[in-house]
């Protein structure tokens, strides 16, 4: 009966000093059901989300930016620095060895005042091992793989935003050089005007201001290039640091109009959880802020520590191979906190304060997932009816200035008539271009917004 009683006190004791659980913050995220924006049937997003496209070159431009961008280099070393932690962790569960030799060599000063030498060699073989009885270090190692995975989802993510940012800075290249060819066309058939304006002065049959109106409008769409040039050399340099090389020039494949609109497949919004990675490093350091806390509490408990060691002492190195004095000893040890101060307390209150600020991280990272997939399918589907409109305003545009420019040669008109119809087409073609390239990119952010086909390691 002494010894339950003397068992339960202790119980009673070790409970005591638990600090008691800081209960989590209570969440306010809502999981919506469905989304706004539809984009219609499609297909499921793949891994290499960016060969939808269909341009073998922007496939080998993403291969190259996931392999030399120092962002991704960046983030696989510090996946090396976590790996590590968690064998630094798990060191803490497992026996540690170690062996020692001391040679020493003295003179002192005898009774009679004579010099006294001597020589002792030792050494040891010392193992001491911690128990664990309340899942303290088994609560850090722990936490170690969570940070380790939540740094993994992170490494993904940055992944992930090289390739949209590749594949996005491509389609943007690509549509500015469409304009480049479009301001080259347009300066030549501003030229046939020009020299036409020329020879109808020359004759008599228009006026100096109608001359002058062309000349203008010649020297507005020459204007025009040199500043599409420099837009298309900056986009060039940053692909190129993107994708870990020198400035210069990139290599093209499909033309704008020949690439190719890929089908999506958004899902339902409670698969976002599972299918963005920096949700799902949000959800993980959510996880190893847990661990910590657990581990942090676990400090107020008693740690039990086990010791032994095993050694040998002689006067000299002959003697300690062959006949040494054995030593050894065997002991444990109990270390509990008794008072410091409310050092340990407040260092759990710091990693509950931690774990509440992860778990108001991750319902960030959550709506501002619901938030991007929401207004990418929105981008996806108004930005298809702008573009379908710009078409058939090109088109009309189109038609109008052939008309005015026949009237005008043929001199049933003003040559106002044809300069009004040529900047209406010149615009209305530039708008459909730039339209045709922003919805091409509102896919590249859908996918991003997806997770573009992101699977968790296994």
């Amino acid at each position: 009966m002494r010894r339950r009683l003397m068992l339960g006190a202790c119980a009673a004791l070790l409970a005591g000093c638990r600090i008691p659980v800081q209960p989590p913050p209570q969440t306010t995220l809502v999981v919506p059901s469905t989304w706004r924006g539809r984009v219609g049937p499609g297909a499921p997003v793949e891994r290499d989300w960016w060969r939808a496209f269909g341009d073998p070159v922007l496939d080998r431009l993403v291969a190259q930016a996931l392999t030399r961008n120092n962002d991704v280099r960046t983030a696989q070393a510090r996946l090396r620095e976590y790996r590590a932690r968690i064998q630094v962790a798990h060191a803490a569960e497992e026996p540690s060895l170690s062996v020692g030799f001391t040679p020493t060599r003295a003179r002192v000063i005898g009774p009679f005042g004579t010099p006294i030498y001597s020589t002792a060699m030792q050494g040891a073989f010392q193992a001491a091992y911690e128990l664990d009885p309340f899942g303290r270090t088994a609560s850090l190692t722990e936490a170690a793989r969570l940070d380790y995975a939540a740094q993994q989802a992170a490494a993904d993510a940055t992944a992930l935003s090289v390739a949209a940012n590749a594949a996005s800075g491509y389609l943007n290249l690509r549509g500015l050089d469409a304009q480049l060819a479009l301001a080259h066309a347009t300066l030549a058939s501003r030229q046939r005007s020009l020299e036409l304006a020329r020879r109808q002065f020359e004759v008599g049959y228009s006026s100096r201001l109608e001359l002058s109106q062309a000349e203008a409008e010649y020297r507005a769409t020459a204007a025009a290039v040199p500043q599409l040039e420099r837009a298309i050399a900056q986009q060039e340099n940053a692909l190129d640091i993107l994708a870990g090389a020198n400035p210069g020039p990139v290599a093209r494949g499909a033309e704008l109009g020949s690439l190719n609109a890929p089908a999506i497949q958004p899902g339902l919004p409670s698969e976002l959880l599972r299918r963005r990675p920096d949700v799902a490093s949000a959800e993980r350091a959510v996880a190893a802020a847990d661990a910590n806390l657990a581990a942090a509490r676990d400090q107020m408990l008693p740690s039990l520590r086990l010791t032994a060691s095993l050694g040998a002492y002689a006067t000299s190195l002959p003697d300690l191979l062959s006949s040494p004095t054995r030593l050894w000893s065997v002991g444990g040890s109990v270390l509990a906190p008794l008072f410091d101060g409310g050092r340990l307390r407040a260092q759990a209150e710091i990693t509950a304060s931690l774990r509440d600020r992860a778990v108001f991280a991750y319902e960030a990272a959550v709506r501002n997932a619901f938030a991007d997939t929401d207004n990418a399918l929105t981008a996806v589907q108004r930005l298809r009816e702008q573009l379908d409109q710009a078409e058939a305003r090109r088109v009309a545009a189109a038609e109008v200035l052939r008309i005015a420019h026949n009237r005008y040669r043929n001199g049933y008109s003003s040559y106002l008539e044809e300069l009004d119809a040529q900047r209406n087409a010149f615009s209305a073609e530039t708008g459909a271009l730039q339209l045709r390239a922003a919805w091409l990119q509102a896919h590249v952010d859908l996918y991003r917004a997806l997770g573009g086909g992101w699977a968790p390691a296994r």
